[in-house]
């Protein structure tokens, strides 16, 4: 297959799928319809221009009759004055007469025969344009109501377009929430290891030093409880834990004296 003939191929299945999503079968039926009821009314025009023109020769047949009846006449009043001559003349244009009538009768005949025709299939083609109206409007409906079960359906299910946005549209704004509390745990941890300093409040380095001392007792109190439970050390000694008999030692303080000042002139200290 050549190139060209792929190409087309291409393109006529594209165009194809492109059509066949944007038909709608209510606009086709609508447009059929429309079509049948331009054709029954060219139908009823073709059998009123029949019916005029056998109307048009029934009046002309009825003017040559009644011409016809007058020669008669006028050659039997000529007969009856004795005037065979003009008697004649009338009996031989009636004559005439006889051949014009005999076309105008056939051609009405014809005439006839064609409106009939016409009108028969004009009422056929009624009776069609009717069936299919109803039966138009019956497919409509049903496709009308296939069409709303559908959307509901796929709403339900979320596989349709505007559903499906709407998912995406929720699982995107669920995982940034996820991922921005996941970030703000992690500068909390970072913050309360100290790994991260906090700027937006007064830098406090003693605090600080004194935070990190106090963490690591801690530390050191906690392996050691869990060095007992597993049997590889003795029990830890808590933190200012009091003698046996359960009184403290005291730390012997020395008071400073208090300074002699010197005494001043009067007495006063």
């Amino acid at each position: 297959m050549s190139v060209m003939k792929r190409m087309s191929m291409i393109f006529k299945s594209k165009a194809n799928r492109a059509l066949d999503r944007m038909e709608d079968p209510r606009e086709t039926l609508d447009y059929s319809y429309q079509r049948q009821l331009e054709m029954l009314q060219k139908v009823r025009r073709g059998v009123a221009d029949v019916a005029t023109s056998r109307k048009r020769l029934e009046l002309q047949i009825n003017q040559l009759e009644q011409q016809q009846n007058k020669l008669t006449d006028q050659g039997k009043k000529a007969l009856q004055v004795g005037r065979e001559d003009l008697a004649r003349e009338a009996l031989t244009r009636r004559s005439g007469l006889d051949s014009q009538l005999g076309d105008l009768r056939a051609q009405y005949q014809q005439l006839q025969g064609e409106e009939e025709k016409l009108t028969l299939a004009s009422q056929r083609l009624q009776a069609k344009v009717d069936s299919f109206r109803t039966r138009k409007e019956t497919i409509k409906a049903t496709y009308t109501a296939a069409e709303a079960q559908t959307k509901i359906n796929e709403a339900f299910t979320g596989i349709s377009e505007e559903m499906g946005d709407v998912g995406l549209a929720i699982q995107r704004a669920e995982e940034k929430t996820e991922n921005m509390k996941a970030r703000a745990g992690a500068i909390d941890d970072l913050l309360a290891s100290g790994a991260l300093e906090d700027f937006s409040g007064p830098k406090d380095d003693i605090q600080a030093e004194l935070d990190r001392m106090g963490s690591g007792p801690g530390v050191d109190l906690e392996l050691e409880r869990l060095k007992a439970e597993l049997g590889q050390g003795p029990a830890p000694k808590e933190l200012n834990q009091g003698t046996p008999g359960g009184q403290a030692h005291e730390q012997d303080v020395d008071v400073p004296q208090a300074k002699q000042w010197p005494q001043q002139p009067g007495g006063a200290q």
